[in-house]
C-alpha cells in the first residue's frame, strides 16, 4: 500500500511540470508579433550596430566639366613665339656692336653708346688691321622685352672681320664673316589660358643664352667724296638655349606645364642697302634697311602640360623688314655725337619693334 501511494505521488508530481511546461510555451507565444498577426513587415528587425548606413538617395551635384584645354595648349604655341622674338631682338641689338648704323669703309674708331625701348649700354668700334682688312668688335649689357616675355639681364659681345678690296677703285666688293655671342640671359616667360572657370595667367623664370653666326657679301660704291652707298645679302645661322623650367605654384593652374631644356634655331637671309651722307662739314646721316626671311625654323620647347599631354610647337617661315638710321654731329675734330634708331616691322611673331639711343664716337 505505501507503494502505491508513492507511485500516485510521483505521477501526480511529473504530470504537474508537463502541465507547467505546456503554459509557459503557450504564453511565449502570444507575446510574438507573429502569433498575432503573421505580419512581420510591422515590426522590423532592429539593425545591427555593424549594419551599413542608409544609402544617401539625394540626387547628385552634375557640375559642369572643366574647360580651357584648347586655351593652355595655344599659349604653349604662344611661348615659342616669345622665344622666336627673342632670338630676333638679341641679333638686332648684337647688329649695333658690328657698325650697322655706320658706312663700310672709314677710319679707325670707337663709340660709347646707351639706348631705350630696349635698354642698352656698352662700346663698339672698328680696327684696320691692314688696308684691306678689318675688325669689328664690341661688348654690351641689355635688357629688353616684348610679346609677354622680359630678359632681364644680357651680357652681348659680337665681332667680324671685314675684307675690303679697296684696290679695285671706288666701287668694289667686300665681305663680313662674324658672330652674336650673348650667354648667362636671365629672362621670364609669360602664359595665360582661359577655364571655364577662370583666367589663369603666370609668369616663369628660366636663363637662357643665345648664339649666331653669319656671312655677308656685298658691294659698294663711293660714288661722290660725300656718299656712299652699299648693297648686300647676308646668311646667318641663330641658336638660342632654354633652361627647362615648371609653371609657378599658384593657387589655380589645372594645366600646368613642365618645359624641359631645348634649342630653338633659325636660318636667316637678308637681303639689303645702306646710304651714308655728309651734309656740310658737320653733319652726317646714314639711312640702312632690307628684307628679313626665315628658313627651317625649329622651336625647342617641349612641354607636358595636364590634360594636354605633351606639346612641340611648330612654327613656319617668317618674313620681316629691318631699318636702321643714324645722324651724327661733328662736335670738333675726331669727336662725333651720334644718334640712332634700330627697328622691325612685319607680323607677329617679330612685330614692330623700336630701339634708338645716343653714342659718342671718337675717331683716330
Amino acid at each position: 500500500m505505501a507503494n502505491f501511494i508513492r507511485s500516485a505521488a510521483l505521477s501526480a508530481t511529473f504530470l504537474g511540470a508537463v502541465v507547467a511546461m505546456q503554459s509557459s510555451t503557450a504564453s511565449a507565444q502570444s507575446a510574438s508579433p507573429t502569433a498575432l498577426d503573421e505580419c512581420v513587415e510591422c515590426y522590423p528587425p532592429t539593425p545591427s550596430p555593424t549594419s551599413e548606413p542608409p544609402a544617401n538617395n539625394a540626387p547628385p551635384t552634375n557640375a559642369p566639366p572643366l574647360t580651357g584645354a584648347g586655351s593652355s595648349a595655344g599659349s604653349i604655341n604662344g611661348l615659342a613665339d616669345q622665344r622666336f622674338n627673342q632670338m630676333i631682338t638679341n641679333r638686332v641689338l648684337g647688329n649695333v656692336l658690328l657698325g650697322v648704323n655706320e658706312q663700310v669703309n672709314c677710319n679707325d674708331c670707337i663709340s660709347a653708346f646707351g639706348s631705350a625701348g630696349s635698354f642698352s649700354a656698352g662700346i663698339h668700334g672698328r680696327k684696320n688691321l691692314t688696308p684691306n682688312l678689318s675688325l669689328l668688335a664690341g661688348i654690351a649689357y641689355a635688357q629688353y622685352n616684348e610679346g609677354g616675355y622680359r630678359v632681364t639681364s644680357s651680357p652681348i659681345g659680337a665681332f667680324a672681320l671685314r675684307y675690303d678690296f679697296v684696290d679695285w677703285g671706288s666701287s668694289r666688293p667686300f665681305f663680313d664673316i662674324g658672330t652674336i655671342l650673348s650667354p648667362f640671359q636671365k629672362v621670364r616667360y609669360a602664359r595665360s589660358y582661359t577655364t571655364s572657370l577662370g583666367a589663369v595667367s603666370l609668369e616663369s623664370a628660366t636663363t637662357s643664352e643665345n648664339y649666331a653666326v653669319y656671312g655677308r657679301a656685298g658691294w659698294m660704291s663711293r660714288f661722290s667724296p660725300r656718299d656712299e652707298v652699299a648693297a648686300s645679302v647676308e646668311v646667318w645661322q641663330l641658336w638660342q638655349r632654354v633652361k627647362g623650367y615648371t609653371d609657378p605654384n599658384v593657387a589655380f593652374n589645372p594645366f600646368n606645364a613642365a618645359v624641359a631644356d631645348g634649342t630653338d634655331r633659325t636660318t636667316l637671309v637678308k637681303v639689303g642697302g645702306q646710304w651714308t651722307h655728309l651734309f656740310g662739314s658737320s653733319v652726317e646721316a646714314n639711312v640702312n634697311g632690307g628684307w628679313v626671311q626665315s628658313f627651317g625654323t625649329r622651336s625647342g620647347i617641349v612641354a607636358s602640360v595636364t590634360g594636354d599631354g605633351t606639346i612641340v610647337p611648330t612654327m613656319g617661315s617668317q618674313g620681316w623688314l629691318e631699318y636702321g638710321g643714324r645722324v651724327g654731329f661733328r662736335i670738333t675734330k675726331g669727336w662725333v655725337a651720334d644718334l640712332f634708331l634700330n627697328g622691325t616691322a612685319g607680323p607677329q611673331p617679330v612685330g614692330n619693334t623700336l630701339h634708338g639711343g645716343l653714342g659718342l664716337r671718337v675717331s683716330y
